[in-house]
């Protein structure tokens, strides 16, 4: 049987995982990843460092088994801005999906009409740490970045870059915001929207489904494994994790509960309205003919983390807090918007902000952190339903390791939620991808593995309906006050 490692190189965390012939784990590593917040709502990360963390968890999980891997796979962050020379060295610091320096840029666009005339030709929105807005600041603030730049990438493919000498641009994550989805080409008329036709050079064409890249000597030299090895890159971790989640029927969904609050769902087709929200995404799969349409919040488990660093508690106290307080959270209420760069799904508000109402001396943190997490959930049910959810919903990420939380979104979504009995979907996701790559597997074999399924509780569903209902009336008079100057 063949070995294949996954890398999954996160936003949080870059790890290893090595799979076996039947998918079982054999052995597994992970490193931090550094997140540099710098002044302005800026957010990069350093290449160099996001390459030795993937070396040493590759070195690492490579040792532990028993013998040698048959391929490399790799997914990892989506978005953001990772720009490089011809030889794949960073010509700036990588720009975060998570930045907010071009917010003013997605305000104005927005305003003006960009944001829909670009949605009119691909069916994508934006938000601040996406493409557009941030070749937009650059070419106004780091005009000489962009020329001496070659590729306009991302983080997979800046680490496919280095370790295979390729450009290999999965369609996943050309998908925001300039390509077509239908075709897989990218709409001039989007790039000229946004004053970027010169800049048009620096996007690769994206890779054809099933493309295999090999480590060349730079790569075999940082892993530790030898020159030739396959590497398949990509898809990103949203359309990864939904591979190795499960999700195979057009109408099934995946709640990834994570650093973003991300919800997807699987279709035949692609329909762009031209009176929609310009928001979330018509993700490329490795399947010509299947998309995903994506709505990615902006705050997952990192809102739950404010909120408990907030009250002086951690991840290990959150079963006692929320079972310290009643559905409702006794009168408290959140909106769950604390990035930065303000929310991008299912709608595009980059001035928007988190609140917490209804707080008096007689509550304590278990109300807020419980007001928090119902909030995310809210958010959730929110996206899933714009998009488009009919059958299944599978549930990953750090989030639903707490059963009480995930049984918490059960009882918000009202509908049962099944959570895949391993944690590394994302990584199993583009292993199996990289299986069918190499000929190894059926695209028609079901996901291996198991599920624990969480019903939602009938107890607690009319509250959350209310819950919801009162949510979602708060939305536009919330937002509308915090679009304006100063607000």
């Amino acid at each position: 049987m063949t070995v294949v490692i996954g890398v999954d190189i996160g936003t949080s965390v870059t790890k290893a995982v090595a799979f076996d012939g039947d998918d079982r784990v054999l052995a597994q590593a992970t490193r931090r990843s550094r997140l540099d917040r710098l002044p302005g709502g800026r957010v990069e990360q350093d290449l160099a460092h996001v390459l030795r963390t993937v070396g040493d968890v590759v070195r690492e999980t490579a040792g532990r088994c028993d013998r040698p891997p048959a391929a490399l796979a790799l997914t990892g962050q989506g978005d953001g801005l990772w720009l490089r020379d011809e030889q794949g060295l960073a010509t700036r610091p990588p720009i975060s999906w998570m930045d907010g320096r071009a917010s003013s840029y997605v305000t104005r666009w927005l305003a003006d009409g960009t944001v829909r005339e670009v949605h009119r030709h691909t069916g994508s929105g934006m938000f601040p740490g996406s493409h557009a807005p941030l070749l937009a600041w650059l070419q106004e603030h780091e005009p000489g970045t962009l020329e001496r730049s070659a590729v306009a990438g991302y983080c997979v493919d800046a680490v496919a870059q280095h370790l295979t000498g390729r450009v290999c641009v999965d369609a996943s994550d050309a998908t925001l915001p300039f390509l077509r989805p239908h075709d897989r080409t990218y709409a001039a008329e989007a790039l000229a929207a946004c004053g970027l036709s010169e800049q048009a050079r620096l996007l690769a064409a994206p890779a054809a489904p099933g493309t295999v890249l090999a480590l060349d000597a730079r790569g075999a030299e940082l892993l530790g494994l030898p020159r030739g090895l396959p590497v398949v890159a990509g898809p990103y971790d949203l359309p990864a994790t939904a591979v190795g989640s499960g999700v195979q029927d057009v109408g099934d969904g995946l709640l990834i509960v994570g650093t973003t609050l991300a919800a997807q769902v699987l279709t035949d087709q692609v329909r762009i309205r031209p009176e929609a929200e310009p928001a979330g995404m018509w993700l490329c799969t490795p399947d010509r003919g299947r998309w995903l349409r994506a709505m990615p919040a902006m705050v997952g488990t990192a809102g739950l983390e404010w909120a408990l660093s907030l009250t002086g508690a951690t991840t290990g106290d959150l079963e006692d807090l929320l079972g310290a307080s009643p559905p409702g959270a006794n009168g408290v209420t959140c909106l769950p918007f604390l990035s930065e760069a303000g929310e991008r799904a299912p709608f595009v508000a980059p001035g928007a902000r988190g609140r917490l109402d209804g707080l008096t001396l007689g509550h304590g943190r278990a109300d807020v952190v419980r007001a928090v997490c119902e909030s995310i959930g809210y958010a959730a049910r929110h996206c899933l339903e714009a998009a488009g959810l009919t059958r299944t919903l599978m549930a990953c990420g750090g989030g639903t390791r707490s059963r009480a939380w995930t049984q918490l979104l059960a009882d918000v979504l009202g509908r049962p939620v099944r959570v895949p009995d391993t944690r590394e979907v994302g990584a199993l996701g583009v292993v199996l991808t990289a299986r069918r790559s190499l000929g190894e597997r059926d695209s028609s074999r079901p996901r291996p593995g198991g599920f624990r399924t969480v019903a939602p509780r009938p107890e607690a569903g009319a509250r959350y309906e209310r819950g919801y209902q009162d949510y979602r009336r708060e939305l536009p008079g919330a937002l509308a006050r915090q679009s304006r100057p100063g607000g």
